[in-house]
Parts: C-alpha cells; structure tokens; sequence
C-alpha cells in the first residue's frame, strides 16, 4: 500500500529500505516500517511492518506485525497483525496470521493457519470444560 511518490504506508513512514540489487544475510531486525526490494536470506523478525516490492526475494522465516508483500517469499509467515500478498506475489511456505488478505493472480503453496480465531476457540472451550 505504498502511496506513490510520499514516502509513506498506510502503516507509517518507512524507516529503511533495501533496493534493487541488495543482498542481505543473516538475522534481519528492525523497528517501524522497512521496504524490501532486493534478496534477503535468514530471518526477518520485528512487531512492526514489512513491505516485500515486485522485485524483492525473502528466503526464510518471516516473523512480524504485519507483512505487504508482492515478491517472492519462500518460507514460513508468522504475523501477529496481518497479512497482505498483491499480485504477482509468490508465497512458498506456511502462514500463520489472525487477518489474511491474498489476491486474485497471487500464487500461494502452503497452508494457512488462522491464530487470532484459533485461540479465541481454544480459550472458549477451555471455559466451558471448566465448569
């Protein structure tokens, strides 16, 4: 959900960005909004945003706030808040998110695991055993 040309997400202003033709490896973390549009590999881990661009390729496990992405994600998703693939985004690997919005033209191989509704269920059960 870039705005084009400000400088700013629906969920703030971005405070890093990573381009074209950037490699990264290792343990990626960061506070606010960061912008992908190069390769990473390694884990990404933060409660804030991270935006994924068309070009941009994530190899490894994804644990965040909430995650925008239309570039290639290879790994496992794990969002406390959302997630948000645009086309032409690729996702291989498993998402884990209370709110899930994919797509039409996304290409998604894995399986969806909603946790925000998962343990509001579990929490429910665990009261009515307890009576």
């Amino acid at each position: 959900m870039l705005k084009k040309g400000s400088g700013t997400t629906e969920q703030g202003e971005i405070t890093a960005f990573l381009g074209k033709g950037t490699e990264f490896k290792g343990v990626l973390s960061f506070e606010g909004t960061i912008r992908v549009d190069g390769k990473v590999e390694g884990e990404v881990v933060s409660k804030d945003t991270l935006i994924a661009g068309d070009g941009a390729f994530l190899q490894g496990e994804i644990t965040v706030g909430t995650i925008i992405s239309s570039g290639k994600i290879v790994g496992n998703i794990n969002a406390n808040q959302k997630v948000h693939i645009l086309a032409p985004g690729v996702v291989q690997g498993n998402i884990r998110t209370p709110k899930l919005i994919i797509e039409e033209g996304v290409t998604f191989d894995g399986k969806c695991e909603m946790a925000g509704e998962k343990k509001a269920v579990e929490q429910k059960v665990v009261s009515m055993t307890d009576r």
